[in-house]
């Protein structure tokens, strides 16, 4: 699974920070969300599928 963050979409609140630190990190030069594990490991997939539905501004998007 592919998990990308649209930067047309993100606020950087850094929800998906906080909830998946693993997955997801604060890209200091734009303080949008970024991705820095790609693809996401099967461990984390549920937490991933987690945060992209909670994500306030449906930034996050998913592909197989």
């Amino acid at each position: 699974m592919i998990a990308s963050i649209d930067s047309n979409f993100c606020t950087g609140c850094e929800e998906c920070v906080i909830s998946c630190p693993d997955i997801f990190e604060l890209n200091l030069t734009t303080y949008l969300a970024a991705v820095k594990v790609s693809p996401v490991p099967a461990d984390l997939e549920g937490s991933v599928k987690s945060v992209a539905s909670e994500c306030p501004v449906s930034a996050i998007k998913i592909t197989a």
